[in-house]
């Protein structure tokens, strides 16, 4: 893993742990495309799509005592100038840690010398105790 992706994957989970939604605008690819799999269902959405849910959530959490928990489960270089970092992510919400997280598979592509979210597939609402599975790292 080339040393620019790890200084931008850092700079990338400050960004979603302060909502920083104008950072977000600018990693999210205008080609984004993703699949959420929640309870069974299966979503699909773009960038615009993506961006009313970072926004929504990042306005939501705004004047609470809420705080993102991000852990970086592992990284795969799919090809030259293509990773994918696995990242799950929880809330602790007053004091309190939720007892599901999101587990995300990102593709980012290197693009004219920046790093571009291009694709994301999201297992939603899992019990916690199955992603502290020693196997996830």
């Amino acid at each position: 893993m080339s040393q620019s992706f790890q200084v931008f994957l850092e700079s990338y989970i400050e960004s979603w742990k302060f909502s920083l939604i104008e950072d977000m605008k600018k990693i999210i690819s205008v080609e984004y495309q993703a699949r959420e799999i929640r309870n069974g269902e299966i979503f699909d959405f773009g960038y615009e799509e993506s961006m009313e849910g970072w926004t929504q959530a990042f306005h939501e959490f705004r004047d609470k005592n809420v705080q993102w928990v991000l852990e970086e489960k592992g990284i795969i270089q799919l090809k030259e100038n293509e990773i994918m970092a696995i990242l799950s992510a929880s809330l602790i919400i007053e004091g309190k840690p939720l007892e599901t997280v999101n587990l995300f598979f990102q593709t980012f592509r290197l693009e004219d010398t920046v790093w571009k979210l291009m694709r994301s597939y999201i297992e939603a609402g899992l019990p916690l105790i199955e992603i502290k599975n020693p196997l996830l790292k």
